[in-house]
């Protein structure tokens, strides 16, 4: 099956990197052919995209990874997703009169895990030297980079907040008062100096290891930290709750924490075992919804007709019920997972699956957890939702109100068969304040936890907050082969599963699969305040057709038609089992880009 593209799909033998903005994917191509390795080359993206895309992620971010070494042989998981500060507790919490965690502010905000994250991957896994990592993102720091026009427009929305509210942010993104312009310029020299002083303290040490330690200990033990900790400690922000709270956050929670790797959560589906991150993520709904399918005959389906669409909505309806109810960091609640992923627990559930859309939410009844199933679907009923404040959840695409896209994402393969997928988020400039002297906010992930206690996801010092981010990687027939993710919150999962699909069943390239129409669904309660769920309701790119959207309809689906190429931010790299290497990247908000030979 051949269909039109938007572009190539990318293909060569010595290597591929693909992301969310030319600049990355070029700056991590460039590293791969000065005989850097495709972890090398991640680095490098993720800190560029720090910087072009600064209203999707920062550095004070969290970054989950999932990668395959061609050197361990091993696919593993690298959580960069930071933990609750000691002070954060719900009866700190709720003693301030909040029923949720504002989706800004200094209260939403858990400790950075990007920065450690990236340090271990380049240690542990790289090649290159600390300065050589951080160059190209104290370029474009430096130097300038052309504003994207979404990065303008979000800016000048926010002038008068940050001139009233938050004026660090307003020094740093309104220099001498002026909103920046689209297409010019624009720098961030506070930032440029915290790398570069980072870099130079490093360099006092002598190795590579040892430099990339000493930049570790300048971030969470030194100078990084304590301008947190001096900041944190006497300021209160307005926040999307509409009043202004303090921070809890404090250096000793910045020393005592460090990225840890893991195991990652796998299934079999036909020739394929994918690979995602555990419970601590959203990650396990795309398993859960490839065991609900995998009793269904897609191949047979349009891979853009009303059944396919009906099917894969109505399997994920129920996967993220169960995400609600179960799901949370495993360090901290028992998540029956190994059930939840069972032939027989899925043959039973996919018998709900009818010719009519739900509009319920269906969580599945594991023995042993019925009162917490309870607990979740009586908390989820009691959201009453009001204003959402400025700054508050996440700028994703889901709702098309503010078409910016959220988070960023990348792959990389290199010619060794290393391969990433990773998503950086978080700490956006709409978050919370600018840190004075640092150049960048901190994150906002803290609003995925619940202040409801006894719940998987209830906020508790030293937890992880159920974060959406959530890269993957698939081996076809036991060989790494296929590393793919998208930004979009709640919707990644959904947008990713729709992507394998088609791959799988329908023959469709890496580029083809990216363009196809996109569609999702609202139907759970959102993981970023102030969580609000639309029972049935799905969106779909109008393209998909009229006829398709009519069906659906008549299903009793909730339509909400999205214009053509507005849903979605897929990229993918794979390595074929030849060795051809292949890349593409998503044609929507024009800035993403796919780079190989």
């Amino acid at each position: 099956m051949s269909l039109f593209t938007t572009r190539p799909e990318i293909r060569g033998s010595f290597g591929v990197a693909t992301s969310t903005h030319w600049i990355a994917s070029s700056v991590g191509f460039g590293i791969l052919e000065k005989d850097g390795n495709a972890f090398d080359a991640a680095v490098a993206m993720g800190f560029v995209l720090q910087i072009v895309e600064p209203h999707l992620c920062g550095p004070a971010g969290d970054a989950p990874m999932i990668f395959h070494s061609a050197k361990t042989g091993k696919v593993e998981v690298l959580c960069g997703q930071g933990t609750a500060p000691a002070g954060a507790t719900i009866e700190a919490y709720r003693a301030q009169g909040l029923d949720l965690i504002p989706g800004s502010g200094l209260l939403a905000t858990v400790i950075p895990g990007a920065f450690d994250a990236w340090m271990m991957m380049l240690r542990d896994h790289g090649t290159i030297s600390l300065r050589e990592a951080l160059e190209p993102a104290i370029y474009y720091a430096e130097q300038g980079h052309p504003m994207l026009e979404r990065v303008a427009d979000t800016i000048a929305d926010l002038g008068d907040f940050f001139k009233e509210e938050w004026p660090t942010s307003y020094e740093t993104w309104l220099p001498g008062g002026q909103a920046p312009k689209a297409g010019k310029l624009f720098r961030n020299p506070a930032l440029a100096a915290t790398w570069k002083r980072i870099v130079e303290e490093a360099e006092s040490k002598s190795g590579r290891e040892a430099q990339i330690d000493a930049a570790r200990d300048a971030f969470y033990r030194g100078f990084v930290a304590e301008a947190m900790d001096s900041y944190l400690r006497t300021a209160e922000v307005m926040d999307a709750s509409g009043e202004k709270h303090g921070g809890v956050l404090t250096g000793a929670d910045m020393a005592g924490w460090q990225a840890s790797y893991d195991t990652p959560l796998t299934l079999d589906y036909q020739d394929w075992t994918v690979a995602k991150a555990n419970a601590w993520t959203q990650g396990p709904v795309l398993l859960q919804s490839l065991a609900l399918l995998k009793g269904f005959d897609i191949s047979s389906m349009d891979p853009a007709g009303a059944d396919f669409v009906h099917l894969v909505v109505e399997a994920m309806k129920l996967a993220y019920a169960d995400r609600e109810a179960y799901y949370g960091d495993p360090d901290f609640v028992k998540v029956p997972m190994e059930h939840l992923l069972s032939d027989a627990y899925n043959d039973e559930r996919r018998k709900l699956i009818g010719e009519r859309a739900s509009t319920e939410q269906r969580p599945g009844i594991v023995p042993g957890f019925e009162e917490q199933v309870r607990l979740g679907l009586e908390t989820q009923s009691a959201i009453s939702v009001s204003g959402t404040g400025v700054g508050a959840g996440e700028p994703t695409m889901a709702h098309l109100s503010d078409r910016k896209g959220d988070t960023v994402h990348i792959d990389v393969i290199d010619r060794h068969g290393n391969m990433v997928s990773a998503t950086p988020s978080g700490g956006w400039l709409q978050s919370s304040p600018v840190i004075p002297g640092l150049g960048f906010a901190l994150n906002s992930r803290a609003q995925m936890f619940w202040l409801t206690p006894g719940l998987p996801s209830s906020l508790a010092p030293g937890k992880r907050p159920r974060t959406t981010l959530t890269p993957s990687l698939a081996l076809h027939k036991g060989q790494p082969s296929l590393a793919f993710g998208t930004p979009g919150g709640d919707q990644q999962d959904q947008w990713q599963l729709t992507f394998f699909l088609r791959h799988v069943h329908h023959g469709l390239n890496l580029q083809e699969c990216i363009d196809a129409p996109l569609f999702h669904t609202m139907h759970f309660p959102s993981s970023f305040y102030p969580r609000a769920a639309a029972p049935g309701h799905i969106m779909v790119e109008e393209n998909i057709g009229a006829d398709v959207l009519l069906d659906l309809e008549a299903r009793g689906h909730i339509i909400t038609a999205a214009p053509e190429w507005s849903v979605g931010r897929l990229t993918a790299a794979k390595k074929d089992d030849d060795g051809l290497l292949r890349a593409a990247a998503t044609p929507r908000l024009m800035q993403a880009y796919a780079i190989g030979r």
